[in-house]
C-alpha cells in the first residue's frame, strides 16, 4: 500500500492504495456491517460505488472512506485508529479469505449462478469483536426493522460524532461507543430505544469482557471461538455465529437459530423449506464454507415464499421463553 497525507481544509487525512490484485467491490464485501439504511455508522454512496464507515479501534475513533477502482481500493482514514485501519484495509476486504475447497454442487443451480455473479466475494475480518457482539446483541430475537432502530437510536444518542468531515456532504456520522460508554446507558434509554432487558444484558454483560473477546483474535481453532463467546450469558449459536463472521472472517460460521436462513438457503438450493437440523445436513458438504453459502445466496436475493404480513417474533418481550441465540 502507498501512503500519503492529503489536506481537505483544515482536516488532514492519511491515503493507501491497496492492490488487491482482484476485483473488489468494498460494499459487496462488507455490506452485511450495514444496519439498515439509516445506520450512523455506515453510508454508502451507491453512485461511487463507495463506502464510508465510522468505527472504534484500539488506537481510538476512525472514520475511513472506501473507494474501489477495478482492481484497486483507495482507503482513505481520519482520526487516531486511522493507521490500525489503514493496516487492515486487506483484511476488511477479505483478503485473508480463500475459496480454496469451495466447489457448489452441480445440483444446487442458484448457488452455482451466485457464485458465478460474485466471483470476487470474500468474508471480511473487521477484527473488531465487542463491537461485533454489541450489534448482534441488539439484533437478537427481533425483526431487522426493530434491530436496526434499536442501533441508530443507540448511536445517534451515545456515539462519538465520526473525526475528520464526520461523513459525506448531508450525513453526519456516528462512531459507536466504547464499552465502558455502553455500560453507562440507562435502562430507560434502552427501552426508549425498542431495547428490552434481555438483549441490552447481553451488550452490558460483553462490555465488562470486551478485552477478552478481543483476545479471540488471536486463536486460530473456530470451535474454540465458538465456546469463548457462547461463555457470555445470553450469547446462543446465532448471536456467536454473527460475531465469527463479521469479526473473525469465519466463512463457516453459518447462521442457526435464525428465523429464515435455514428456510433461505434450503429453497434456494433444493426448492424446499427446511428447519435447521435438515439445511445443516444439505449444507454439510460445504462444511469450511457454509457461511460463504449463505452469503451468496443472500446476495444473489434468493429468499423462500412469505404468506402474510411480516411482524415481531413474540419471543422478545420479558418473561418469554425461547432457544438461546
Amino acid at each position: 500500500m502507498s501512503a500519503a497525507w492529503v489536506r481537505l481544509g483544515r482536516v488532514e487525512s492519511t491515503v493507501r492504495v491497496w492492490r488487491a490484485g482482484r476485483v473488489v467491490d468494498p460494499h459487496s464485501v462488507i455490506g452485511g456491517l450495514r444496519k439498515g439504511p439509516g445506520d450512523p455508522a455506515y453510508v454508502f454512496d451507491a453512485a461511487r460505488r463507495t463506502v464510508w464507515r465510522a468505527t472504534r479501534t484500539p488506537e481510538g475513533a476512525v472514520l475511513l472512506r472506501l473507494t474501489p477502482r477495478g482492481a484497486e481500493v483507495e482507503a482513505e482514514a481520519w482520526g487516531p485508529g486511522s493507521a490500525w485501519a489503514l493496516d487492515g484495509v486487506p483484511e476488511l476486504l477479505g483478503d485473508a479469505d480463500s475459496w480454496e475447497g469451495f466447489e457448489p454442487l452441480p445440483a444446487h443451480r442458484a448457488l452455482v449462478d451466485a457464485a458465478r455473479r460474485f466471483p470476487h466475494v470474500r468474508v471480511p475480518r473487521t477484527r473488531a469483536v465487542f463491537e461485533a457482539m454489541a450489534a448482534a446483541g441488539i439484533e437478537q430475537v427481533v425483526t431487522g426493522k426493530e434491530a436496526f432502530r434499536g442501533w441508530r437510536s443507540l448511536l445517534q444518542e451515545y456515539g462519538e460524532p465520526a473525526p475528520g468531515p464526520g461523513g459525506p456532504a448531508g450525513r453526519p456520522m456516528k462512531v459507536p461507543p466504547a464499552p465502558e460508554e455502553w455500560r453507562l446507558i440507562p435502562s430507560w434509554q434502552w427501552l426508549r430505544a425498542g431495547v428490552e432487558g434481555r438483549r441490552s444484558r447481553v451488550v452490558v454483560t460483553a462490555a465488562t469482557r470486551a478485552r477478552a473477546l478481543e483476545r479471540t483474535l488471536e486463536l486460530t481453532d473456530s470451535a474454540e471461538i465458538e465456546r469463548r463467546l457462547r461463555s457470555l450469558p445470553g450469547v446462543g449459536v446465532w448471536t456467536a455465529a454473527e460475531v465469527r463472521q463479521r469479526a473473525h472472517g469465519d466463512a463457516d460460521a453459518f447462521s442457526f437459530a435464525d428465523y429464515h436462513v435455514s428456510r433461505n438457503v434450503s429453497y434456494a438450493l433444493i426448492g424446499e423449506e427446511l428447519d435447521d437440523d435438515g439445511c445443516a445436513e444439505l449444507i454439510e458438504p460445504y462444511r469450511g464454507h457454509r457461511f460463504r453459502v449463505q452469503r451468496l445466496l443472500e446476495l444473489a436475493g434468493i429468499t423462500h415464499p412469505r404468506y402474510g404480513p411480516r411482524k415481531s417474533l413474540p419471543t422478545h418481550t420479558p418473561g418469554a421463553t425461547h432457544r438461546l441465540r
